[in-house]
């Protein structure tokens, strides 16, 4: 039987097309994956930041996911922004019901212009619900150290608190670099039951187009994981898709704060797989 690998974002929606469910749809396709989707919130934002979040009722959060399962049946689930306590135990319940090979939890918790994007009572929710089920977390550095409480601002940093992060249960801990000082950025991923990370540098690229960098990435390992890839592998190519989509779109203007990436600098045609 002949199908297309299928990711489903499960993730908020952002109007201005750079961010959540909007990157993740356009990062999916143009590595040649079938993206589905379950809207966890409307956010009325722009390249400028979040004026304001609402939340879907649970019971439709659950019906999306639930309809997708189903039917469709996806390789692999990215995990996005979820600011509602209730909403994160629907999603677990879900995982736990249909047990996803993959699961991608990017714990969304501050934008990249510095505004909170999810309620304190919805930390520990993510924590105690979501992490345990999840093949890879990948958290920025802001995002580790509420996770962590430790203040990371160089590599060594980084490092010791990534198999920290594996307390939670999750499969493994991508801690994503890109706001370090410096010309270089650096990822480190921990994986659990590996003593030694693997680390992925690369240059900085200056741009201030890197709104949705985040949801982009974790999609892109979500699709490179679908596609048969292990996790060193897929990381590896969905840093590369995201250094190349900031190079391409590095001096476009689209709105006056931090634009978009470029997600289709080089798409691929739909994979087919047996």
């Amino acid at each position: 039987m002949k199908k297309y690998p299928c990711i489903l974002s499960i993730a908020g929606s952002d109007c201005s097309g750079g961010a959540g469910i909007q990157a993740d749809l356009k990062a999916i396709s143009a590595l040649g994956g079938y993206a589905a989707t379950a809207i966890t919130a409307i956010t009325v934002q722009n390249t400028l930041g979040v004026r304001a979040i609402h939340p879907i009722p649970p019971v439709y959060v659950r019906g999306q996911i639930e309809a997708v399962m189903e039917d469709i049946r996806p390789d692999a689930v990215k995990i996005g922004m979820i600011n509602d306590v209730e909403i994160v135990k629907v999603i677990a319940s879900c995982l736990r019901k249909y047990q996803p090979r993959f699961v991608v939890f990017d714990p969304v918790m501050i934008s990249t212009s510095g505004h909170r994007l999810i309620e304190e009572d919805a930390i520990n929710a993510l924590t105690q619900e979501l992490m345990p089920l999840s093949s890879l977390i990948t958290p920025n550095l802001s995002e580790a150290e509420v996770l962590t409480g430790h203040r990371m601002d160089n590599v060594e940093k980084m490092k010791i608190a990534a198999p920290e992060l594996l307390k939670y249960g999750c499969g493994a801990a991508l801690l994503k670099g890109g706001h370090l000082e410096g010309g270089k950025m650096c990822d480190v991923l921990q994986i659990a039951g590996e003593e030694k990370p693997h680390l992925f540098v690369s240059d900085k690229i200056e741009s201030k187009n890197t709104h949705g960098t985040g949801c982009t990435l974790s999609s892109a390992i979500a699709t490179f994981l679908a596609l048969g890839y292990d996790m060193p592998q897929a990381v590896e190519h969905a840093k590369a898709y995201v250094t190349g989509g900031i190079h391409a779109g590095k001096d476009i203007h689209i709105g006056e704060g931090h634009g978009p990436l470029n997600h289709f600098y080089a798409p691929v045609p739909m994979k087919i797989i047996r």
